[in-house]
């Protein structure tokens, strides 16, 4: 045995956390390797001189590399039979408990005849959750593939001196008000407010992630229109240091209007910077999509 064999074999038989028959394993083999019998090492730690024979000789010939690991054969067997297992697999996979929606531990347990720790071992080893339900939907649009191409080549292979920002509107947002002034928080007092409100009517936030950095261009605006889009992308313009091309993920808003101003602003960036690149990524990315 060698220093470092010892050190992990110590610590190991210290431990409090490892599972108790590795802790066994440990003090029999550290009591071998200061020569003591087999018999008196198999009383001290409570298992018979066949086991420490067997662990003396699995140590002699792997080390400690497979010291954790139960060989091929060995260790308790399985009590549930495969044709039990399939039915479970079966009944999850192609069918519906009467008069609910899934199955659950209990339910498919009665149903098998089983626990419903067993379901839950089955369900686990094979990755089955019925109580999970995900949702999909199919684009009808003729040029998805290519925009699909595009917004995720913008994350995979972000374009040099360019600002990624991906755009939504949230309409119909409920601007509230309470009654009353609030009261600031003091010493020995919690901030007040009234329990009653007033609406104010509805708002629309419009907001931009800059998806590299997280920051967030956010307005909001009364109504939800082409108008307010242009004074949101116009407020974007302003942000956006001119140096940096904007590539801009949003829904479709490619109105008459949208389309005017980004032919102004594609004119206006040749006569100023002499260059339309950044022009050209708003007109792409906001009028394709």
């Amino acid at each position: 045995m060698s220093d470092g064999q010892r050190e992990a074999l110590q610590a190991l038989s210290r431990s409090q956390t490892a599972p108790h028959r590795q802790v066994q394993r440990a003090k029999a083999l550290l009591l071998a390797a200061d020569g003591v019998a087999n018999v008196r090492i198999a009383a001290q730690v409570g298992v018979k001189p066949a086991t420490v024979r067997a662990w003396r000789t699995r140590f002699a010939e792997e080390g400690l590399a497979k010291l954790g690991k139960v060989r091929a054969g060995r260790g308790r067997k399985s009590t549930i039979p495969q044709q039990k297992i399939d039915e479970i697999v079966h009944l999850t996979r192609y069918s519906t408990p009467d008069g609910q929606t899934h199955w659950s531990c209990r339910t498919m347990a009665a149903k098998a005849g089983v626990s419903p720790a067993t379901v839950q071992r089955v369900w686990a080893a094979r990755g089955l959750k019925p109580h999970l339900v995900e949702t999909f939907k199919l684009s009808t649009d003729p040029k998805f593939e290519e925009k699909l191409i595009d917004v995720v080549g913008l994350y995979l292979s972000p374009p040099e001196k360019a600002i990624v920002l991906c755009m939504d509107e949230k309409s119909s947002v409920q601007a509230l008000d309470r009654t009353q002034p609030s009261l600031p928080m003091t010493p020995g007092r919690a901030q007040t407010m009234t329990h009653d409100y007033k609406r104010n009517g509805t708002a629309t936030l419009f907001a931009a992630l800059d998806v590299l950095t997280g920051k967030v261009i956010g307005q909001c605006l009364p109504r939800h229109r082409h108008t307010e889009f242009l004074t949101f992308l116009r407020a974007i313009d302003r942000e956006v240091p001119d140096e940096l091309a904007v590539h801009l993920i949003c829904d479709n808003y490619a109105g008459s209007a949208v389309r005017t101003w980004l032919s102004r602003l594609l004119i206006s960036f040749r006569i100023r910077a002499g260059s339309a690149s950044r022009a050209v990524m708003w007109f792409q990315t906001t009028v394709s999509r």
